[in-house]
C-alpha cells in the first residue's frame, strides 16, 4: 500500500501480531518454566501457545490484516514455541541424563533433532502453503509435535517420574515426533471445520464431555490424544500399502 505521496506505508496491523507475541511469550515463558523445574507450566504454557498461534491466522483473515509480516513473525514465534521450546523443555527434564547410556551427547542431539525437523517442517509449509491441499498437512504439524513431547513430560512430572529414569522413552518420543514432522504423511488439518455451521445437539453434548475429560486430567488427556494424532497417519500409510500388496 503506498500513501498519497506514492511511499509505502510503513507499520504493521496491531491485533492479529498482538496474539502472534502472545504466543511467542507462551513459547518462551515455557523454557524460562522448565530451567526452573517448573514442567507444569512449561505445559501449561505450550498449551497457551497452540490456542494463540491458532488464532492469530484466523483474526488477520476476520479483519482483513494478512500481510507478509505477519506471516513471517508467525513463522519465527512457532520456531521458538514449537520447534525450540519443547526441545529444550524435554532436554531439562530428562535428555540431559543421557550419558547414563554411554553415549555423551546422545540426549542434546536428539534435541537438536527435533528442532531442526521443525524448522525444516516450517520451512517446507511456507514454500507449499500457496499450492498445497489444506485439508491435509504434509507431515505432523510443529504445533501437534511440540504437544506431544511436552504433554509427555507434563504427565510424567504430574506422576513423579524422575526424568533419569526414562531417558529411553523420552529418546523415542523425541525423535519420532521430530522425525514425523518432516515424512510425507498425510494429516487431516481441521481448517475446512466451519464453526458457524449448526451441529447436532448430540455432538454438542460429546463435546462437553470430551472438554470435561481433558479438564480432569490434562496432561495425560492430551499426551494420549496428539499421541494417537501423530500415530494415525503412519499406521493409515501402512494398512493402505497393505491393502495395495494383498491387491497385487
Amino acid at each position: 500500500m503506498a500513501n498519497e505521496q506514492g511511499r509505502p506505508r510503513r507499520g504493521i496491523y496491531l491485533l492479529p501480531n498482538l496474539f502472534t507475541t502472545g504466543a511467542l511469550f507462551a513459547g518462551f515463558y515455557s523454557i524460562i518454566a522448565a530451567i526452573g523445574g517448573d514442567f507444569a507450566a512449561a505445559g501449561a504454557s505450550t498449551v497457551v501457545a497452540l490456542f494463540l498461534d491458532g488464532f492469530d491466522g484466523r483474526v488477520a483473515r476476520m479483519t482483513g490484516t494478512s500481510s507478509a509480516f505477519g506471516a513471517e513473525y508467525d513463522s519465527m514465534a512457532d520456531m521458538i514455541s514449537f520447534g525450540a521450546a519443547p526441545a529444550l523443555v524435554v532436554y531439562f527434564y530428562s535428555l540431559q541424563y543421557a550419558p547414563g547410556l554411554g553415549i555423551k551427547q546422545l540426549g542434546w542431539l536428539a534435541a537438536f533433532v527435533y528442532t531442526a525437523c521443525a524448522g525444516l517442517r516450517l520451512a517446507r509449509f511456507n514454500v507449499q502453503v500457496g499450492s498445497s491441499d489444506k485439508r491435509f498437512f504434509q507431515g505432523l504439524a510443529s504445533p501437534s509435535a511440540a504437544l506431544l513431547v511436552m504433554s509427555y513430560v507434563w504427565s510424567a512430572h504430574e506422576l513423579g517420574v524422575d526424568g533419569r529414569e526414562v531417558v529411553v522413552v523420552s529418546l523415542l518420543i523425541t525423535l519420532v515426533s521430530g522425525i514425523l514432522m518432516i515424512t510425507n504423511f498425510a494429516y487431516y488439518s481441521f481448517k475446512d471445520f466451519d464453526f458457524k455451521r449448526r451441529l447436532p445437539f448430540v455432538a454438542a453434548v460429546l463435546l462437553v464431555v470430551g472438554l470435561s475429560i481433558i479438564a480432569l486430567h490434562p496432561p495425560r488427556t492430551l499426551f494420549i490424544l496428539f499421541l494417537i494424532y501423530a500415530l494415525h497417519a503412519p499406521v493409515l500409510s501402512l494398512w493402505r500399502w497393505l491393502r495395495r500388496r494383498q491387491r497385487k
